[in-house]
């Protein structure tokens, strides 16, 4: 089974830079979830305390005015590790049955100590994201 999640997290933008031994650290510090369609995996104002990947299904991002889906690949939840307010800014839900790897607050530091180079694809995700709403408000 981990042989299978490190395998997958090459495909997956954050990670594709990183060789096979940082991809099995990744694989060594997150958790597997598997969540039933409409559960809540993160809510709007609780505190952040970790990130996720989507492996498989569809997360819907609940935001203020709108809700978008992220799929395989995606990450949710880094906003509040980044952060100095660690608070959540949308509701995200399994829009499907959902399958994600949580990474912990403190792991994701020792993460990104140990993998900078995962900044990179990090920030440009968070980018993407700002622009969307900038261009998309309501």
């Amino acid at each position: 089974m981990a042989d299978d999640i490190t395998d997958r997290l090459r495909t997956i933008p954050l990670f594709a830079g990183l060789d096979y031994a940082a991809l099995r650290h990744v694989t060594d510090i997150s958790t597997v979830l598997e969540l039933p369609k409409g559960s809540v995996l993160i809510e709007r104002g609780l505190a952040g305390s970790g990130m996720y990947v989507v492996l498989d299904g569809v997360a819907e991002v609940e935001l203020r005015h709108r809700t978008i889906e992220l799929g395989p690949g995606e990450v949710v939840g880094e906003l509040a590790l980044l952060t100095d307010h660690p608070n959540r800014t949308a509701r995200v839900r399994a829009g499907d049955e959902l399958r994600c790897l949580a990474i912990g607050r403190t792991e994701f530091w020792e993460l990104l100590r140990l993998q900078p180079r995962i900044a990179v694809p990090m920030l440009s995700t968070l980018a993407r994201r700002l622009q969307d709403v900038l261009e998309n408000p309501a």
